[in-house]
């Protein structure tokens, strides 16, 4: 409590402060920056590393999303290529029944004339008898 009414006791840092990281390579201190400017131009500096480093991370991200749509779109070519076949194939069982239900009425449309003609020559030959 002594630390607290004493305005001049030393200051206790916060635990929650963060160890300094080096700074980075691409900048420098200039001669003559004094202690305070430093520190800020580290400070900011650190910041920005942080959110490049989670920029980075999300670039990370989004190739590792790409790389599933990419997947994921090679299986949809795949089902289209499956979807083409199989409708190649239902078109030609769609045509065979065609064919069929067109051989089946020609013959009875056959049979039909046939015995129309049977029909008439029997009953020529009744009437001529």
């Amino acid at each position: 409590m002594e630390a607290e009414a004493n305005p001049a006791a030393p200051h206790r840092p916060r635990s929650n402060i963060r160890p300094m990281s080096p700074m980075p390579a691409y900048v420098e201190h200039r001669n003559g920056v004094n202690e305070v400017g430093k520190l800020s131009a580290e400070a900011v500096v650190r910041e920005y590393e942080a959110a490049v480093t989670e920029i980075e991370a999300l670039g990370t991200e989004l190739q590792l999303a790409a790389k599933k749509c990419e997947t994921m779109v090679a299986g949809v070519h795949d089902m289209i290529a499956e979807i083409k076949e199989f409708a190649a194939g239902y078109r030609d069982q769609g045509k065979r029944f065609f064919l069929q239900i067109e051989a089946v009425s020609l013959m009875t449309t056959e049979v039909r004339d046939t015995c129309e003609i049977l029909k008439k020559k029997i009953a020529a030959d009744t009437l001529t008898q």
